[in-house]
């Protein structure tokens, strides 16, 4: 039996919510960036369950949310002046920051590094859900691991419906790729995946950031991969902004492009356009979606264009790299 999606506008469908995290079930909820599979943090067996119900690896960390500063105090057991001024400047939102655990933390969740990522999500029904279970909840996406992250509660049940307690369905989400993670742990501030909050926005504050490699074997945080956000059909990046795909015959191929053009013809099966005018926060937000309805085309081959690598394009582009890796 799936489990039930609740909507999120009644009270009592965050009341139940939260007392199923507190019993140590598993909530998937809406954030501004993707919806999670969220558990207590503090509960080892509860993040057991997370593990288990995506077939996630326990060596990839999991993020611990909060809502106010006295959570934060729970969970990060030094908080530095670079922390303060990215949490006074991002926060809540969509920036998750890795810094020294409290013990209260189970290695589990941490898989086994004496640093987590934590995050105050923006997000209204995330601040109330853990509000309503009085602890924070640690949450990857919710999906299975490796798979294309959900953006809407639809997503969500046809991915983990039959292997999770409870969905709250607060519509789609406003941002659409995971939250910027920047790690304060070393001598100096490192960008350990890209997110709508940019490199750009983040120099501004605390300075020049290190860029990590982008594919590592053993995460430091979620994200890190060189295989993820993947679809079951295999994607091919054009290398060039607009170029046009050479087909093989009889190849029944999807087109994902960020902007009407003129590629869009009668050779693809399938065609997404992420936005109207090539604004990429639209793109952004489109983005996860698209590449779920192109994969259920039963396609061939998902070819998709390039953007430029500025802004939030870097944090797309990151997505698109892994969802296409081999």
């Amino acid at each position: 039996m799936n489990a039930q999606i609740l909507p999120a506008s009644d009270p009592e469908s965050i009341r139940l919510a939260g007392e199923t995290i507190r019993l140590g079930g598993l909530v998937a909820f809406p954030t501004e960036t993707v919806y999670g599979l969220g558990c207590d943090a503090l509960n080892s067996d509860a993040a057991a369950k997370v593990f288990e119900a995506k077939q996630r690896p326990q060596f990839d960390p999991l993020i611990v949310h909060i809502t106010d500063r006295i959570q934060l105090n729970n969970v990060v057991s030094v908080l530095t002046a670079t922390a303060r001024l990215l949490i006074d400047q991002f926060w809540p939102g969509p920036l998750t920051l890795v810094l020294p655990k409290q013990p209260a933390i189970p290695d589990l969740v941490t898989a086994g590094l004496n640093t987590v990522a934590v995050r105050m999500p923006s997000h209204p029904v995330a601040q109330a859900l853990i509000r309503e279970a009085g602890t924070p909840i640690a949450a990857p996406s919710a999906n299975p691991f490796g798979y294309v992250s959900p953006t809407t509660a639809q997503h969500v049940s046809d991915g983990l419906g039959r292997t999770i307690d409870l969905i709250l369905d607060g519509g789609p989400c406003s941002v659409g790729v995971e939250s910027t993670i920047v790690s304060l742990v070393g001598p100096q501030a490192e960008l350990l995946r890209p997110g709508s909050i940019t490199i750009e926005q983040l120099s501004a504050v605390i300075g020049p950031l290190r860029r990590s490699s982008s594919i590592v074997d053993q995460p430091t945080a979620p994200g890190q991969l060189a295989r993820h956000y993947a679809t079951q059909t295999p994607v091919t990046i054009m290398t060039t902004v607009k170029a046009r795909p050479i087909l093989t015959k009889n190849e029944r191929a999807g087109l994902l492009i960020f902007s009407p053009s003129s590629a869009m013809d009668g050779r693809f099966a399938s065609i997404e356009v992420l936005s109207t005018t090539g604004d990429l926060r639209e793109a952004a937000r489109h983005l996860f979606a698209a590449l779920r309805r192109l994969d259920t085309q039963g396609l061939d081959r998902i070819y998709v264009e390039s953007c430029q690598e500025e802004g939030l394009g870097v944090a797309i582009m990151d997505r698109l790299r892994r969802c296409a890796a081999s």
